[in-house]
């Protein structure tokens, strides 16, 4: 089965999430393949499933 770039990146962060740094340096590596739409969306997802300590920066982290 065919896995899009969105599931691809969410996979790998899911595998490297035990290490923070590692967590950011392959988040910020996805931000160079997906689109502003897949990147808005996994934000969210990166949110709700590791908390905002894993973001890259205070700016990227949305605010509800």
């Amino acid at each position: 089965m065919k896995q899009n770039k969105l599931e691809y990146a969410k996979t790998i962060l899911k595998k490297v999430s035990f290490d923070v740094k590692l967590f950011r340096k392959e988040l910020a590596k996805s931000y160079q393949y997906l689109l502003e739409d897949e990147i808005n969306e996994l934000m969210d997802w990166v949110i709700q499933n590791f908390g905002k300590q894993y973001c890259l920066t205070p700016i990227l982290v949305k605010n509800n």
